[in-house]
């Protein structure tokens, strides 16, 4: 199979993420949102409408011809151990390693089994030579190759387990905002889908926002106002009485929105319902406190100009391209190397 013969396959996959009927899209979301109650029509239709526009035969050839991808299948088994905080969240590992003509070993998420189990039966129903490229594991003692993701903590267990293994292995990240007062009420808008898609819980959702020392964070808030629905949900309003408590409790200044506490802080990864800000004074000093950080962020938010590689512009952290590697580890690179 070859590699366009590869890209055709993930296309039609894409065209039929871009056409599903409201009835099978409706069915599966039911599905995984039994699964894990934080998957909602919303976000997995979020999460599959961004799959769907990434899996186009130009944007995937374009991708792919970076690439010494061989023209030959590989019996070479790649492990890949799946997180489960956001819809289909290891879809795009799984893309990697097929499309570099790898066998596949896939150990989902209990959280997100429904909906990457749907996706791997979707693309073999359509194209059934991909069937043959995928397999469901429970284990990957036998694997040659290994992509993990999960905490620091399994990060730990995953280097003891695979150190000796070829891997990339991801740890804990979030994503930051900055701000520079200069934001329409549009833009900040725009931000705000980076706060609140997926209620927080991705690594590319913004946790912590970076604000000039006179910003005022009125106009920000106010924006915000159109994301209130967020408090519909039971688990995300449980988690904001519960932080606004803490913050009431301890007389913390703070900031509420009604389902947002807002505070400032040094500390970087927030927890849902809670956005962390921090003042800077000048450029150097915005830049030092961006790249103290480096190492635990994923993506940094801003329609500003800033010497930042994983930089992306409001409104787009939950759209990532196709060359945009978790962590910045170019995983395609990885697995036509090992």
């Amino acid at each position: 199979m070859t590699v366009q013969k590869r890209i055709e396959a993930f296309a039609q996959l894409g065209t039929y993420l871009q056409n599903i009927a409201e009835d099978e899209l409706h069915s599966l979301a039911w599905r995984a949102q039994n699964a894990n109650n934080w998957f909602t029509i919303e976000s997995v239709t979020t999460a599959l409408v961004n799959i769907g526009q990434m899996l186009n035969t130009s944007d995937l050839e374009h991708w792919a011809s970076k690439y010494p991808i061989s023209e030959k299948l590989t019996d070479r088994k790649v492990g890949v151990v799946m997180a489960g905080n956001i819809p289909a969240v290891g879809f795009h590992d799984w893309l990697c390693v097929v499309l570099a003509g790898h066998q596949a070993y896939l150990k989902l998420s209990a959280l997100d089994a429904v909906l990457m189990h749907w996706l791997v039966t979707k693309l073999a129903e359509l194209v059934p030579e991909m069937a043959a490229r995928t397999h469901i594991a429970e284990r990957l003692n036998d694997v040659d190759v290994i992509i993990a993701t999960g905490s620091d903590n399994s990060a730990r267990y995953f280097s003891h387990y695979f150190g000796k293994k070829p891997n990339i292995i991801r740890q804990n990240r979030t994503s930051v905002a900055i701000l520079t007062g200069t934001e329409t009420e549009e833009e900040l808008q725009q931000l705000g889908s980076d706060i609140f898609t997926y209620y927080g819980l991705g690594c590319r959702n913004v946790s912590k926002i970076f604000i000039p020392e006179s910003y005022d964070l009125v106009p920000f808030l106010a924006a915000q106002e159109v994301y209130s629905y967020v408090q519909n949900h039971h688990k995300y309003h449980n988690n904001y009485d519960y932080n606004k408590s803490i913050y009431l409790v301890n007389r913390t200044p703070h900031l509420d929105t009604g389902f947002l506490v807002v505070a400032e802080s040094q500390e970087l990864v927030s927890p849902v319902s809670v956005l962390y800000y921090e003042r800077y004074a000048n450029e150097q000093d915005l830049l030092d406190k961006i790249t103290a950080l480096e190492s635990k962020i994923q993506c940094v938010v801003t329609n500003k100009i800033i010497d930042f590689q994983r930089i992306v512009k409001y409104g787009k952290a939950q759209s990532p391209l196709l060359a945009d590697y978790a962590d910045g580890v170019d995983t395609m690179l990885f697995l036509t190397q090992n």
